[in-house]
């Protein structure tokens, strides 16, 4: 149901059974999914696709330009994938010609009231992201993570998956997957094992995990050198192969 006071530009693309509430606007070159709601007061701007099945929730803000002094109106895109929910007043910009030109959010993502996603963020499947997290620029967050409410993250930063980064966090480096950082700057707290139970790891991939967090950040090891035991033990946990790939793919380097 489209209300009789929503704005939809004639070259925005919906499907049929997509719903609009009072007062939303729907720009040109956006693009929505079959059973996507969205909420009144919401403002999406194009290009963007959204794909099926989300709800996006009164006054957010989806697809304006970046706040970057660099954008100059060149045509970058949003993308956001299925079974998203996204909360009231949430802002999501498109990219830059800098990077990719795309902001890319998965599916199934959960992101609370006044979350910010800046330009040229790429976010996997099934986050969360608490009241008020904000991601600066460039900020890649992998899949199962969990960003507590108000935690702010540098440009550039990886999160990875089945991370969790406590209330108030503030994130300059990047958070290797599985692992508990908090505080302003984030540290490492150990790592999530409560949230791998919840996932259905075993506990032989949770030991092997606790081994790679004792060789990174309890034996006094360089990276380089930890690196090579990760790579060692990750022959017999594969679980532990995440984290080898993600150091490799690291360029701010991990918080410690």
């Amino acid at each position: 149901m489209i209300h009789q006071t929503a704005i939809i530009d004639s070259k925005a693309k919906l499907a049929s059974n997509v719903s609009v509430g009072p007062w939303s606007y729907i720009g040109a070159d956006v693009e929505i999914g079959e059973g996507t709601v969205i909420g009144s007061h919401v403002v999406i701007k194009g290009p963007t696709k959204i794909g099926r099945n989300n709800k996006i929730f009164q006054f957010s803000s989806i697809g304006e330009e970046c706040q970057d002094k660099k954008y100059a109106g060149e045509p970058t895109r949003l993308e956001i994938g299925d079974n998203n929910i996204i909360r009231e007043s949430v802002t999501i910009h498109r990219g830059t010609v800098q990077d990719n030109s795309l902001t890319k959010i998965g599916s199934g993502n959960l992101l609370m009231a006044y979350v910010h996603i800046a330009h040229d963020c790429m976010v996997g499947d099934n986050n969360i992201l608490a009241n008020n997290a904000t991601l600066a620029g460039h900020v890649h967050v992998g899949d199962f993570a969990i960003l507590g409410g108000f935690t702010g993250v540098h440009q550039f930063c990886k999160i990875g998956s089945y991370s969790f980064c406590g209330v108030g966090s503030v994130v300059v480096k990047d958070v290797i997957p599985y692992l508990m950082a908090a505080g302003q700057n984030a540290v490492p707290h150990g790592m999530n094992t409560e949230g791998l139970r919840r996932k259905g790891y075993s506990a032989e991939a949770i030991s092997a995990l606790k081994k790679a967090y004792k060789i990174i950040y309890r034996q006094g090891l360089t990276l380089a050198a930890a690196q090579q035991e990760l790579t060692e033990l990750a022959k017999d946990e594969p679980s532990v192969q995440l984290i080898v790939d993600f150091l490799q793919d690291s360029s701010r380097g991990i918080i410690r």
